[in-house]
């Protein structure tokens, strides 16, 4: 995946991973009910209503809603400015994690487990309350703290799985005029846009702690996903994290 302009790195002298304690079961997925990847493109013109859609959403504390510009629309006649063909590559993985034979856009992915059409509000609900509680999505509480340059993750314990520990640089908003292709003339704003995915550490199971130094930019915020299988075979979300602002 799109590394960080610096790449992360563990904040020496305080411990990579360390116990932590005090998570109870009400408190599990930090108050997050989902987490919604909308796949996208400036190329694409069935695109902007659910881009204003997921704006919507992401006005919901308890959602974790982010944009992932892809770039196989580039071809139509715009080059996508936000998108980054790994984005493209974790659409793909999802298709074949989740069994489809093609990808779309717009198309939403929730917690990892189902998908719906990016600008189907009441396909995108009932994946949330459908998504919640499979496969553990959601399960494991998460905190995600950052200070003076240092961004701390203290997951919980949860069931004794593998699963990758995810920071994503995320942009709160940008405005983009396109130019040319089929949304040519018209100016869209996109809402918490990826800008990098990172993997940071693997947890098992067991309450864990990760600290790490991080760069990113003034109108920017982070978010750690904890995900079951690999950035080629991805599963469910176990746990998801934002960042303030976002």
């Amino acid at each position: 995946m799109p590394m960080f302009p610096s790449a992360p790195k563990l904040v020496r002298g305080l411990g990579a991973v360390l116990a932590v304690c005090g998570f109870s079961s009400a408190a599990a997925a930090n108050g997050i009910d989902g987490v919604v990847e909308l796949f996208t493109s400036q190329g694409c013109s069935s695109c902007p209503p659910a881009d204003r859609l997921l704006t919507r959403i992401a006005t919901d504390p308890s959602i974790v809603a982010l944009s992932f510009p892809i770039n196989y629309w580039d071809f139509i006649g715009w080059k996508d400015t936000l998108a980054s063909p790994e984005f493209t590559a974790r659409q793909e993985a999802y298709a074949a994690a989740l069994g489809e034979r093609r990808v779309y856009t717009p198309e939403a992915v929730i917690d990892g487990l189902i998908d719906a059409v990016g600008s189907d509000k009441a396909a995108i609900d009932r994946a949330i309350s459908t998504a919640k509680q499979r496969n553990g999505a959601l399960s494991v509480p998460v905190q995600l703290h950052e200070h003076a340059g240092v961004l701390q993750i203290d997951i919980g314990a949860g069931s004794e799985t593998a699963a990758g520990v995810y920071v994503l640089r995320v942009a709160k908003s940008r405005t983009v005029v396109i130019e040319r292709g089929e949304n040519s003339g018209h100016s869209v704003t996109y809402t918490n846009v990826v800008r990098a995915i990172h993997k940071v550490g693997e947890w098992s199971g067991k309450p864990e702690s990760l600290k790490l130094t991080e760069l990113k930019g003034d109108d920017e915020a982070y978010v750690v996903l904890v995900q079951q299988g690999s950035q080629d075979d991805p599963g469910a979300i176990l746990a998801a994290a934002k960042g303030v602002g976002l």
